[in-house]
């Protein structure tokens, strides 16, 4: 417990004729106040009466004499912290930063942990539900929960037609591509191979920052990106044979992942722009429904399998996994990432995206 050693003034005219004075323009019911450096410490010097001569007393909580020492100096309080208590105040605060640390780095790894995740478990329910339908339901749900989200935290609603129009741009590019092309490439190729392609994408985000808003990534920074990529590469790519005779453009996963990338990269580079005009968390939820709708269309004339009667046919775990990859896989995690990529440097954040292989391999 923290505490104080109480002490008492005498009365002394000349030494508090001062204090005299200057307390006689204050009512009866006046007092002065000295703070310790002790949370519990306080030091209360009251007028008694308001003559030439004034008594002072205290008002002090005496409960641990070794955590604070209170001596009186002349007219001046003098309250000196132990030594012991200046160590555990600095551990305590070395504790409080660690943990703040480690609170922000699980933040900002959380959308790549779950958007490796959520590759696993799209590439299991695409063939039963279709993949532009895949793609719309993880789009549009997950919008919604966001702008309520928002409009709970009493975040306003776009208004004007820079800030829907940077909005619906914002949605073509990041959600109606990306996801649309990711569905399709995840068709062609493995969860663990799609996302090493889908995280090429920070060297185009490094470019176009650079560009856009003067980031500069260093030599070094760059070659780093680049052995990122080829590192991930050659651990998770298999030996691939190229026929090319049958080779097809369209018909290659990986050239869909690319597309997918790009789309992504471009996106995180908007938000910056888009925040400008709408609340950044409102702003992810709105071009997530908007940019679903198309998604949704395309599937229902593509005759997507979820619409040709096979949605009886979609067990309990394909459900789980269509929800996860709404929820988690898109509204917590673009929800966390763009809102960082309006607070930070968005080279740095998307360098990141190389774990999101790491999970996907782990969990596929």
């Amino acid at each position: 417990m923290r505490g104080c050693t109480c002490f008492s003034f005498p009365s002394s005219p000349p030494i508090f004729s001062f204090y005299s004075n200057s307390i006689n323009r204050f009512s009866s019911s006046s007092s002065l106040l000295f703070s310790s450096a002790s949370h519990n410490c306080s030091v209360k010097l009251s007028p008694l009466l308001f003559a030439k001569s004034t008594r002072f007393r205290t008002n002090c909580k005496a409960k641990d004499p070794e955590v604070v020492d209170c001596v009186g100096t002349g007219l001046d309080v003098e309250c000196l912290v132990s030594q012991n208590e200046k160590q555990d105040l600095e551990i305590e605060d070395v504790e409080k930063a660690e943990s703040n640390i480690l609170l922000e780095w699980a933040v900002l790894v959380s959308p790549f942990f779950f958007w490796g995740t959520a590759m696993v478990a799209m590439k299991e329910v695409l063939p039963k539900a279709g993949p532009f339908f895949v793609a719309s339901f993880r789009l549009i749900p997950a919008g919604l929960l966001l702008v309520a989200f928002a409009n709970s935290k009493g975040k306003p609603l776009p208004s004007g037609l820079t800030a829907w129009l940077s909005i619906a741009l914002f949605a073509l590019v990041d959600a109606a591509c990306f996801q649309g092309f990711l569905a399709q490439g995840l068709q062609r190729t493995s969860a663990g191979l799609g996302s090493v392609i889908i995280d090429s994408q920070p060297l185009t985000v490094a470019v176009l920052a650079s560009f856009l808003f003067n980031e500069s990534i260093g030599l070094v920074g760059a070659a780093g990106l680049v052995l990122g990529v080829v590192g991930l590469l050659l651990l998770e790519v298999p030996a691939l044979s190229l026929d090319d005779s049958n080779f097809s453009l369209w018909g290659s996963g990986e050239w869909w992942m690319l597309l997918a990338a790009q789309s992504m990269a471009v996106g995180t580079v908007m938000v910056r722009w888009v925040s400008k005009y709408s609340d950044p968390i409102m702003a992810t939820g709105w071009h997530m429904i908007i940019g679903g709708l198309p998604l949704l269309g395309i599937s229902i004339l593509n005759h997507d399998p979820v619409f040709s009667g096979s949605f009886q046919e979609l067990s309990a775990s394909d459900l789980l996994a269509l929800f996860y990859t709404s929820i988690f896989g898109s509204a917590i995690s673009y929800g966390v990432f763009f809102y960082s990529a309006t607070k930070g440097s968005l080279t740095k954040l998307s360098s990141l995206t190389f774990l999101t292989p790491m999970f996907a391999s782990i969990f596929g």
